[in-house]
C-alpha cells in the first residue's frame, strides 16, 4: 500500500464510519416511529464489517510503511493516532447499533464527526482528528506535499549516502591493489634475501675448505724441510 493510497483508504473509511452513523441515526427514526428498520440493519451489519476490515488493512499498510522506514516516526505516530480514533469510533458504532448506548450520550459528536459542518454545507476535515501540529489546518493535497517533500529529501539523503559508500568502496580497491604490490614488492625482497643468504653460504664453506688446504700445504712445507735438514746433517762428514 503506497502513502497515497494508505491516506486516500483513511479518508475513505472516515467517510464510512460518517455513513454508518448516519445510518444508524435513520434507523433509530424508523424504529420511534413505528417503521420496519430490518433492510437498513443488515446494510449496517455489513458496513460494521467492512469498517472492521478497512482499519485492519490501514494498520497493516502503517506497519509495512513504519518497518520499511518509508514515512518519518512522526508520521507513523501521527497515523497511529488516527487508527486509535477510528478504533475509538468504531466500538461506538458498534455500541450504538447493539443499543448499548444512545444517542443522545456525549459520544454522538463523536459518531456523528463532522455532522455539525456537514449541516452549514461543508464536510469536516478527517485530517483534523488528533492531528500534529506540523500537518494542522493543511489540506489533503498540502499533506500529499509535505509527504513528498520528505520523502526527496530522505531519496537525497539516501544517494548521498550511496555515494559516500561508493566512493569509499573505490578507496578500499585502491588500497587494496597498493597492498597487493607491496606484497609482491616483499616477495621479491624476500627471495633476494634467501638467495644471497645461500651464496654467503657457498662461499663461508669455500674459504674454509681454502683454508684447511692451505694448513695443510704449510705441514707438508714444513714436513720436507724438516726431512732435508735430517738429510744434510746425516751426509755431514764428523
Amino acid at each position: 500500500m503506497s502513502q497515497d493510497a494508505w491516506l486516500q483508504n483513511y479518508d475513505a473509511t472516515c467517510r464510512l464510519a460518517q455513513e454508518i452513523a448516519e445510518n444508524i441515526h435513520e434507523r433509530n427514526r424508523q424504529q420511534r416511529t413505528g417503521g420496519n428498520p430490518a433492510k437498513i440493519n443488515m446494510t449496517l451489519r455489513a458496513s460494521l464489517q467492512k469498517l472492521k476490515q478497512n482499519i485492519a488493512q490501514l494498520k497493516e499498510g502503517l506497519l509495512r510503511a513504519s518497518s520499511s522506514r518509508r514515512i518519518m516516526q512522526s508520521e507513523a505516530d501521527r497515523r497511529q493516532n488516527l487508527i486509535d480514533d477510528l478504533l475509538t469510533r468504531e466500538k461506538q458504532l458498534n455500541a450504538t447499533f447493539k443499543g448499548d448506548i444512545t444517542e443522545s450520550e456525549p459520544s454522538r459528536s463523536t459518531l456523528m464527526a463532522g455532522g455539525a459542518g456537514a449541516s452549514g454545507g461543508t464536510s469536516a476535515n478527517p485530517w483534523l482528528i488528533n492531528e500534529s501540529d506540523e500537518t494542522k489546518g493543511l489540506t489533503f493535497g498540502e499533506i500529499k506535499q509535505q509527504q513528498q517533500r520528505v520523502i526527496e529529501a530522505q531519496d537525497a539523503g539516501l544517494d548521498a549516502l550511496a555515494a559516500v559508500i561508493s566512493r569509499q568502496k573505490i578507496m578500499g580497491q585502491e588500497i587494496g591493489n597498493e597492498l597487493d604490490e607491496q606484497n609482491e614488492i616483499i616477495d621479491d625482497l624476500t627471495h633476494l634475501v634467501d638467495t644471497t643468504d645461500n651464496r654467503i653460504r657457498n662461499e663461508t664453506r669455500r674459504v674454509k675448505l681454502v683454508e684447511t688446504k692451505s694448513a695443510s700445504c704449510g705441514m707438508l712445507v714444513v714436513i720436507v724441510l724438516l726431512l732435508i735438514a735430517i738429510i744434510v746433517i746425516a751426509a755431514w762428514p764428523v
